[in-house]
């Protein structure tokens, strides 16, 4: 014993000559052989006890408790290891034990003696593993660790040694072994990511990797293939469909493209008609709805396009076919898209008096509702449900009979019809009113008598057209006189409408002062244009205005698909509605009804007739520079802002442009950090993060922005200060609009 120690103090004498400023960082390699020999075995906790000295030797393993284990300062990785891969190894370890052994070294105290302690030259990964498990209660503090002695080796070079000296298994092993787990022994993912630590979603990716047709795998393996292109390729599970893409493509290979090909024909879980159908009635009815689990997907896809247009049509076809049991209307349609060109006279519902009871009703509930509200309108807390559930009958019994308030023509409904079609948000569009041509009541343009004859303009002519002689001399021959004698001129009638060139040009001087007068009185001209543009605009065919005035509307639907089923284009419709079902139902009373509507109605009218015919579209064969630039300056007097009615998404704008385009908006919109955590990326994943970040801004393209007003001075009238720009230079360019300034 007295050698031993003796031993032990000329190592520690010789250690402390050769240590450097850290006293830890020591080689106990060749001065401390000896030593190992006679360190105490660590406590006896089952497993451990009868090691020998021999065991302790360096090379030989023994088993140390868990608590006895530290952190080796000479471990050669400095960047501690992340909570995620601590929770793999400790997952990993709880399924099937530590399978290699930890590299220790003794601990010892300045003078050489150990301490008792061991550090983890390598394993220090398992270590920490190993004390989450004991944090967690899975295994005691004191757990006992298979451990590897060395002190023959520098432990700063095996643990550099352990982390570079090693072949990570290729990316398509992996797939294709968890592949293996789940097919032979069958796992599902949970399983498996509970025994190696990852999450189920990742064990889901690498099944679906392994899951990509032999021949694409066999691609990736050689390297024709990356690891983005093949996680494009797992968007379909279709074999034969992922090689045929496969084979397609030309130069560009990315994975959007990739993606975008194996999904033409599938609809995503965003679309109206698959909200519409919803993914359980879908599912029941045989579809399948594939995920990509690479991607925000924002539900999936839909995968039978076919049977998923059938299902949204019969959906509407049911609900076309209760109208004409529930409301009377002679027919229904269903259509998935709303038939913009129909052509058919539409009828609106028109104001109708109220029955005593029913106002008696709306009065009654009216009145209670204010009673109740004035009385539970200062409570601050939620109100009893009893209240709650009274405050919502009278609610609805308001809104019935106000709905009673318009009511459409028996006739019309019962020789009218209706279009039920798929709104733009995935709900069923119901359009009432519409009158067939074969369906329209015939009104005639002359009085017609019993025998089938008419009087136009004062003459009778029968049903052939024919003048008929009335007995009084309408029909004879002027030059049937007798002899020679010419022919008296007759008298006439002086009910008879005068001669049509007489007609011609006595209307020509009344046009003459109907202009002459029109102009001098702006009031009544802005209802006589009213008048031309309503009667046009609610009267299909109907020739009532004097004004030449000839609105047109422009069809948006040819210039941008499914614009009409936007929010943007609901609202406007819904505008036209209102007007529509406050409108007379003859043309000849429409002057009536304008003139009799104050000043603030007629304008709103108005403005809405007009805004009808709006056209700023530019198309790429038309030269209509001026044009444009009214539209700007329209914009910019209106202080439109688009961000209200359009979002970039990439579908409407971000897909369709470059990735120079996206990075610009995005820098402009969210600053140069933003822009730079994309500019990495991809095409497809770069424009659906961008559009994730523009969502969060009012961002728009130079098209859709509009030009601040330019500032009215109180020496100038408010119109003066929107002609800002009178020449082509003036004009501003949208380039110059300092963001988020440019839609205010």
């Amino acid at each position: 014993m007295a050698r031993t120690a003796k031993k032990a103090k000329a190592a520690a004498i010789a250690m402390e000559e050769n240590t450097a400023a850290d006293e830890n960082l020591r080689s106990i390699g060749q001065e401390t052989g000896d030593i190992v020999a006679m360190l105490p075995a660590p406590e006896d906790t089952g497993a451990a006890a009868g090691q020998t000295a021999t065991a302790l030797a360096s090379g030989g393993e023994i088993l140390i408790p868990l608590d006895k284990l530290k952190k080796s300062p000479r471990n050669a990785r400095k960047t501690p290891h992340s909570n995620d891969t601590i929770e793999t190894y400790a997952a990993s370890i709880g399924a099937k034990g530590i399978l290699q052994n930890l590299v220790v070294e003794p601990e010892l105290e300045a003078d050489g003696e150990p301490t008792g302690f061991y550090f983890v030259t390598i394993g220090e990964g398992r270590r920490l593993a190993q004390l989450v498990r004991a944090k967690r209660g899975e295994i005691s503090e004191s757990e006992p660790v298979r451990c590897v002695i060395d002190t023959a080796n520098d432990p700063f070079e095996i643990s550099l040694d352990e982390n570079v000296t090693r072949t990570d298994m290729h990316p398509a092993d992996q797939f294709e072994a968890f592949r293996e787990l789940a097919e032979n022994r069958g796992w599902g993912a949970e399983e498996i990511a509970a025994r190696f630590g990852v999450t189920a979603h990742v064990v889901k990716q690498r099944l679906r990797l392994g899951a990509v047709s032999p021949k694409l795998m066999q691609f990736y393996h050689d390297g024709s293939l990356n690891l983005d292109q093949l996680m494009a390729f797992t968007v379909s599970d279709d074999h034969s469909r992922q090689e045929q893409v496969h084979d397609s493509l030309g130069y560009n290979r990315e994975a959007y493209i990739i993606r975008r090909e194996l999904t033409r024909f599938h609809v995503s879980a965003s679309d109206r008609k698959a909200i519409f159908i919803g993914a359980k009635d879908y599912a029941e009815a045989g579809g399948t709805i594939f995920r990509d689990l690479f991607t925000e997907d924002r539900g999936g896809y839909f995968e039978d396009a076919a049977l998923l247009d059938r299902l949204v049509l019969e959906k509407l076809q049911s609900t076309a076919a209760e109208l004409p049991a529930t409301e009377g209307w002679k027919w229904a349609e269903a259509f998935i898209d709303y038939p913009h060109a129909h052509g058919f006279r539409r009828s609106y519902p028109q104001p109708v008096e109220l029955s005593p009871e029913d106002l008696a009703s709306r009065d009654a509930a009216q009145e209670e509702f204010d009673r109740l509200t004035a009385e539970w309108e200062a409570t601050e807390e939620d109100l009893p449900p009893d209240v709650d559930q009274r405050f919502a009958e009278l609610e609805a019994e308001i809104e019935r009979v106000d709905a009673l308030r318009h009511a459409y023509d028996p006739e019309d409904i019962a020789g009218g019809g209706a279009f039920v079609s798929l709104n733009y948000d995935g709900t069923a569009r119901i359009e009432r009113g519409f009158i067939r041509p074969d369906d329209e009541r015939r009104k005639p343009d002359a009085d017609t008598m019993d025998d089938g004859e008419t009087i136009i303009d004062g003459v009778r002519v029968n049903a052939d057209g024919e003048v008929i002689d009335d007995g009084e001399g309408q029909g004879d021959d002027p030059s049937s006189g007798s002899g020679n004698q010419p022919p008296e001129e007759e008298e006439g009638d002086a009910a008879q409408p005068v001669s049509d060139i007489l007609t011609r040009d006595l209307t020509a001087h009344r046009t003459l002062g109907l202009q002459l007068a029109l102009g001098e009185q702006p009031e009544i001209t802005l209802i006589a244009v009213t008048h031309a543009l309503a009667a046009q605009t609610f009267y299909r065919g109907a020739e009532a205005h004097a004004l030449e005035i000839r609105p047109t509307s422009p069809a948006l639907s040819s210039h941008a698909d499914g614009i009409e089923d936007t929010a943007a284009a609901k609202m406007l419709a819904d505008r036209h509605t209102g007007w529509a079902t406050d409108m007379p139902r003859d043309v000849a009373d429409l002057w009536g009804f304008i003139a009799g509507l104050d000043h603030v109605s007629v304008m709103a009218l108005f403005a809405h007739c007009a805004s009808m015919t709006v056209n700023a579209v530019k198309l790429p064969w038309e030269q209509r520079p001026r044009t444009q630039r009214s539209a700007d300056r329209l914009a910019t007097a209106l202080r439109l802002d688009m961000s209200q009615h359009w979002r970039p998404t990439v579908r409407t704008y971000l897909g369709r442009v470059t990735k120079a385009h996206i990075l610009a908006a995005v820098r402009e919109a969210c600053g140069n950090e933003a822009a730079e955590r994309i500019a990495d990326m991809k095409k497809a994943p770069m424009a659906e993060a961008a559009e994730q970040l523009l969502g969060q801004t009012e961002w728009l393209p130079k098209l859709l922005r509009s030009e601040r007003p330019a500032s009215v001075s109180p020496e100038e009238g408010p119109d003066e200060g929107l002609e800002a720009f009178d020449t082509e230079e003036d004009v501003p360019h949208a380039g110059e609009i300092v963001f988020p300034e440019a839609a205010e």
